[in-house]
């Protein structure tokens, strides 16, 4: 009886399985770490990371929802924290970090403008971007990186851009705790959220209903990059430098956030809670083989495996769930 119960909140709710896992988890890796990994320092470190890939998640899980794909957001990444870095130490870091979202945008609108305009399938052109972008952050850097000395990160500005904690978690929490509760309004409170899944569920369908296709997917896009390049600049804010590596492979931990969180890659279904909860669960499985002193390497194997399984336990639990 309990598990006829569950149905009707499995089907309401895409993120009920990564909810399961992370609970899961959380108590395997406190009870075999000896407490290295359960204790403030650590769990801090795991927000830390969790909220910057959070917020990169959250725009993928977006353009997710229209039924596009968006894989430049890695160099995107990257290339926010190096804009950040370098008009922070000519102009206030406020001004420097607006001017690094407005890059974002600006990456995430040549995305939507190639793929609305042209018809080219977005894994294509996110394809190109990236690493058009990942040798533009390469070819600035020329092996160096960007940095601003600790000595300099000052003021309110470098606090609340991710550059120390408040209430032993770093500032970027906050601003990913505000960015969803932003977009929770926009996706369940407003037209654009509505036309957002119903472009994804069926693009022919939404258009004959005289939704803009286009421009839905374009302002996916601009969110997207938008979204993917501050959380570069609290990256930089928080380590104080940036490399033209910066980012390399979050675009694949980002899509696995939103699969693992219950987003369905054919459009029309998201979670932005369930992506966050993929961020969390990812952060910190990558945060135990650190501390139990597993070669990181084994992560990317570990993470093609989470994705493959995830995408299969989602569609089992949902056909279940579906059953009468």
């Amino acid at each position: 009886m309990a598990l006829s119960a569950a149905k009707p909140l499995i089907r309401r709710h895409a993120e009920v399985g990564i909810l399961l896992i992370g609970a899961v988890l959380v108590i395997l890796f406190a009870s075999t770490s000896d407490g290295r990994w359960a204790n403030l320092y650590n769990i801090g470190t795991i927000v830390q990371v969790t909220a910057t890939l959070g917020l990169m998640s959250l725009g993928v899980a977006l353009v997710i929802g229209t039924g596009e794909i968006d894989i430049s957001v890695g160099s995107t990444f990257g290339m926010g924290a190096l804009a950040y870095l370098w008009l922070a130490a000519h102009v206030d870091p406020l001004a420097a970090a607006a001017a690094a979202v407005i890059l974002g945008a600006a990456i995430g609108l040549l995305n939507g403008l190639l793929v609305t305009r042209t018809g080219t399938p977005s894994l294509i052109v996110t394809l190109g971007t990236l690493m058009i972008f990942r040798g533009t952050a390469i070819a600035l850097t020329e092996g160096f990186s960007f940095s601003i000395p600790y000595a300099a990160r000052k003021g309110w500005s470098y606090f609340l851009l991710g550059g120390d904690d408040f209430l032993d978690f770093n500032t970027a929490l906050y601003w990913l705790i505000a960015v969803v509760a932003v977009l929770l309004v926009i996706l369940k409170a407003t037209p654009f959220g509505n036309r957002l899944l119903a472009v994804g569920g069926s693009a022919e369908s939404a258009h004959s209903r005289g939704v803009r296709v286009g421009r839905i997917k374009l302002s996916a896009f601009v969110l997207c990059g938008m979204l993917a390049a501050f959380a570069g600049t609290l990256e930089a804010g928080k380590l104080g430098f940036a490399d033209g590596s910066m980012g390399r492979l979050m675009e694949l931990q980002a899509i696995a956030s939103c699969v693992l969180g219950g987003c369905v890659l054919a459009g029309g279904r998201i979670s932005l809670l369930g992506a966050l909860m993929g961020a969390f669960v990812l952060s910190s499985i990558q945060s135990y083989l650190v501390v139990m002193g597993v070669q990181p390497q084994w992560f990317v194997l570990i993470l093609g495996v989470i994705v493959v399984l995830a995408a299969y336990g989602d569609k089992s639990l949902r056909q279940w769930a579906l059953r009468r």
